[in-house]
C-alpha cells in the first residue's frame, strides 16, 4: 500500500457543509434587507463559495479544527472583509452597498465541524452549523484544548455568552 493511501482522510476532510452554512448566512442577511435581486444573490453566493473554498484550501485541518481559525475568520469592522469584497465585485454588488446592508460589526468563524458568528463587539456568539467531531486519538490531561481566535475573544467578555443554534436552509 502506498503512503498516500495509508494516510487516513476522515469522512469530514471536506469543507462543503461549513462553507455552505457561512455563504447561506451572509446571503440570508442580504436577502432579508430586500435590496438585492435574487440573481445578484445567486452570483454573489457562488462567488463567495468559490472564494472561501480557495482561501481555506490549505488551511483546513479537520483533525485539529482550531488550527488556522484566525485565518478563516471573516470580519466586518467598519470595513468589509476582502473575501466579501471580492465576491461582491464578481456579483455586481458595490462594497458601499454591502456595508449598508450587512451589520457594521460582524465576525464569522468557519471552522471544521462548526460555523458560528457574533454581531457587534459584545454580542453573543451564535452557532450556525455544528457537526459531531471524531474523538481525539489521545487526550493529554494537562492540556484541555486549543485557545482559538473565538475562545480568546470569549475570555475577555464581562458577561457569560449565550449560545444559540440557528439552522440554515437552502
Amino acid at each position: 500500500m502506498s503512503q498516500r493511501h495509508s494516510q487516513r482522510r476522515g469522512p469530514r476532510a471536506d469543507m462543503v457543509p461549513e462553507i455552505a452554512a457561512a455563504v447561506g448566512f451572509v446571503s440570508g442577511l442580504l436577502r432579508t434587507r430586500g435590496c438585492v435581486s435574487e440573481q445578484q444573490l445567486q452570483v454573489f453566493s457562488g462567488a463567495l463559495r468559490e472564494a472561501l473554498t480557495e482561501h481555506y484550501r490549505h488551511h483546513w485541518f479537520p483533525e485539529k479544527p482550531s488550527k488556522g481559525s484566525g485565518y478563516r475568520c471573516i470580519r466586518i469592522n467598519q470595513r468589509l472583509d476582502p473575501l466579501l469584497s471580492r465576491a461582491a465585485g464578481q456579483g455586481g454588488l458595490a462594497v458601499p452597498q454591502l456595508l449598508q446592508l450587512l451589520p457594521r460589526e460582524l465576525t464569522l468563524w468557519v471552522d471544521p465541524y462548526e460555523v458560528s458568528y457574533r454581531i457587534g463587539e459584545d454580542g453573543s456568539i451564535c452557532v450556525l452549523y455544528q457537526a459531531a467531531k471524531p474523538p481525539p486519538p489521545h487526550h493529554h490531561p494537562t492540556y484541555g484544548g486549543m485557545l482559538t481566535c473565538k475562545n480568546q475573544m470569549m475570555l475577555g467578555r464581562s458577561s457569560p455568552s449565550k449560545n444559540y443554534i440557528m439552522t440554515v436552509s437552502s
